[in-house]
């Protein structure tokens, strides 16, 4: 069973790759009048939304497809260089261009300030798992660089989940356009989260590890209790 879920979610991720490498086809060459682009007329003229605008639609791809191999047993056991190098260019990316790119992006998002406030929550919570799973790997915290690294992808998996959202919203309940955005601003990545805290939760009690924090605040508990 545990293997035949691993080949459907790996299917199921193909499946929207492949979409979202259709989607990103539509701006090339690059054009200002194609696919999203045509609703946001008013803001193609303010040059850092549009270079911030192509360089998220043209690195999500990458990040897309490098944390994925991020969670190979076999990349990580086998090829322990390329699971570093694809790993520091995961976190480059997101923490220097495509981060950045999607908070510049989020400051002028449809649907006003509670979608405002949704997809600048998004790239500032994506820009900060992402540093710490870094920070964890460098600190040789592998179990915690990995916990955190669950929490960088679901949040970069928004990029296919939000669309799903608004595809099946729309879909069942014939939302409008702008109303539909709304919604998926926040479900694009808020229910991500919740999936990624419930597999740490698991993977916790699965091998009966105690987390850190926890192991920290025990300890010095410990150490006042010897000292009283």
């Amino acid at each position: 069973m545990h293997i035949f879920s691993r080949y459907f979610l790996l299917l199921l991720f193909s499946i929207f790759f492949v979409l979202m490498g259709q989607i990103t086809l539509q701006y090339i060459p690059v054009r200002t009048d194609a696919a999203f682009l045509q609703i946001k007329q008013d803001y193609i003229h303010i040059t850092p939304w549009l270079i911030a605008f192509f360089i998220h639609v043209f690195t999500s791809m990458f990040v897309l497809a490098a944390g994925f191999t991020q969670f190979s047993a076999g990349i990580l056991k086998r090829y322990k260089t390329i699971h570093r190098t694809i790993g520091k260019c995961y976190v480059v990316i997101i923490l220097f261009i495509s981060g950045p790119a999607s908070f510049i992006m989020a400051l002028l998002a449809n649907g006003g300030i509670t979608s405002r406030i949704a997809f600048t929550s998004l790239s500032l919570l994506w820009m900060y798992s992402t540093a710490k799973a870094w920070q964890t790997a460098k600190a040789g915290q592998y179990a915690l660089h990995r916990n955190w690294m669950y929490r960088s992808y679901a949040l970069t998996l928004s990029a296919i989940t939000l669309r799903g959202w608004k595809w099946l919203l729309i879909a069942l309940f014939h939302l409008r356009p702008l109303d539909t955005y709304k919604i998926v601003a926040w479900m694009g990545f808020v229910p991500n989260l919740l999936v990624a805290e419930w597999i740490i939760r698991k993977r916790l009690q699965k091998k009966n590890i105690i987390p850190v924090e926890l192991q920290l605040s025990d300890t010095l508990v410990a150490e006042k209790f010897i000292a009283d």
